[in-house]
């Protein structure tokens, strides 16, 4: 009856939670905004023709940026846990990365998704672009002015100074 949708599941699983918490930079939220994507693709998935990851891709986009904006309003309470770094990290790849988490997070969510999508799964401008539901042209200056407030961040600045450095 599942017409290959459990060994989607089990194949894609841990890339989705990967790729939903980049966009959350959290794993539990990250789990969560999964779970409610598969339910959705769950009720579509006869339909789904091809490949099935940017419809999900999509489904996660989308429910991630709702979820985002019912936060934004005040209609969900926010909730923020302290990030953990991983133990087997060394401690500059740590700085480098909180560094790095931190100026992703003061990017809309729009932008964190077109680069998500892009720099992080691979995926192609016009792939991007139909997952976020937008044309190419939106999704280029999405990224090209999330890539501009990158570059100016004070934290990333000093990274690639003390890269240059080393």
């Amino acid at each position: 009856m599942d017409d290959g949708f459990a060994e989607y599941v089990a194949h894609r699983h841990l890339q989705l939670c990967r790729m939903a918490y980049l966009l959350t930079r959290d794993w539990g939220t990250a789990e969560d905004l999964v779970q409610t994507a598969l339910a959705k693709a769950w009720l579509a998935w006869r339909r789904i023709e091809g490949n099935p990851d940017p419809y999900v891709y999509r489904i996660i986009v989308n429910t991630h940026a709702s979820w985002w904006r019912r936060l934004w309003r005040g209609e969900v309470p926010a909730e923020t846990l302290p990030e953990t770094a991983d133990p087997r990290d060394l401690a500059a790849e740590v700085g480098e990365r909180a560094a790095l988490w931190s100026a992703i997070g003061t990017l809309s969510p729009r932008q964190r998704a077109v680069i998500v999508l892009h720099y992080f799964e691979g995926l192609t401008l016009t792939q991007v672009a139909g997952i976020v539901g937008c044309s190419l042209g939106t999704v280029k200056t999405q990224l090209s002015r999330a890539l501009a407030r990158l570059r100016v961040d004070p934290d990333i600045q000093a990274m690639n100074v003390e890269g240059a450095q080393r």
